[in-house]
């Protein structure tokens, strides 16, 4: 059965969270800039011996088929490129956190891993061809971020999933944030929220764990990015690729055509993008120790 928690409690679970490392919290930090380059990304990871051993292993394995042993950390994250090597760093520091069994969700174990990495593609499509004046890194990385509070309150919905759908369906509007709050008082968006600013992760990155399912409510200077994230954890969902029983149980804000100009052709060349990406992305960051 689920379970109250209090606005307390929800803070002793975000403390018991591991802090993000140094190194990682620096690339979220700098890859969240416009004006960043490579070699900043290059610098950070050459500073951190463990980083740019999991980023060389990722570069040299089966997935990139390369015929020549990459030795370089320069050499390797320029073949990566950024939103790899802060999928690694992310996977490196909430492994554990992505992997776990969402229970409350009759998830099980890596589902969270992989939604987050389909919408993160799916994401990063979006705004490479929606015609969005957005990075699409930071996309990419703000998909691979905006569940993450589903792993702090699974646990509290454990056994009630047929309540959740229950309390759904006899609301006039599709939207399983209802049923989460209702259940133990937060939803994941919030309790991905505290995560955030526990974190101190770029304002941006924060409005998109926040406000990824209701993207009318995020910051102006924001919407661009939360609606691209929104689109593209819809798009995942679309293709099979959520984290069970909240599935395809949200609105679609019809409002992304506003900030995203993308064609039903162009639609279904991204999910066919999403899924070949996944395929390879899934395997090499499975090398680095993230995924499940």
């Amino acid at each position: 059965m689920s379970k109250k928690i209090s606005q307390e409690e929800l803070q002793k679970i975000v403390a018991s969270v591991p802090m993000l490392s140094t190194c990682a919290s620096q690339l979220l930090h700098v890859t969240a800039k416009e004006d960043h380059e490579l070699i900043d990304v290059i610098d950070l990871v050459r500073n951190d011996a463990n980083l740019t051993a999991r980023a060389l292993k990722v570069v040299n394995s089966a997935s990139f088929s390369l015929v020549n042993k990459i030795t370089s950390i320069d050499r390797a994250v320029s073949y990566l490129g950024e939103r790899i090597v802060v999928g690694v760093a992310l996977g490196d520091c909430a492994g554990k956190l992505f992997e776990k069994e969402l229970s409350g969700y009759e998830a099980k174990d890596g589902s969270l891993w992989r939604h987050d990495l389909r919408t993160a593609i799916a994401s990063r499509e979006v705004a490479l061809q929606g015609g969005m004046d957005i990075s699409p890194a930071l996309a990419f990385t703000a998909g691979l971020l905006h569940d993450i509070g589903k792993a702090l309150i699974s646990d509290y919905l454990d056994g009630s999933v047929a309540d959740a759908v229950e309390i759904v369906s006899t609301k006039n509007e599709l939207n399983y944030l209802d049923a989460e709050k209702e259940l133990v008082g937060f939803d994941h968006t919030q309790a991905g929220y505290e995560l955030a600013k526990a974190w101190q992760l770029p304002e941006e990155l924060a409005e998109v764990i926040l406000h990824h399912h209701e993207p009318s409510k995020a910051k102006d200077e924001f919407k661009p990015l939360v609606y691209a994230v929104h689109l593209g954890d819809n798009i995942a969902m679309l293709g099979g690729g959520g984290t069970g029983s909240d599935s395809m149980r949200y609105q679609l804000d019809n409002a992304y055509t506003d900030f995203i100009k993308i064609t039903p052709n162009t639609l279904a060349t991204v999910m066919l993008n999403v899924d070949i990406e996944f395929t390879k992305l899934e395997s090499s960051l499975n090398h680095s120790g993230g995924g499940n």
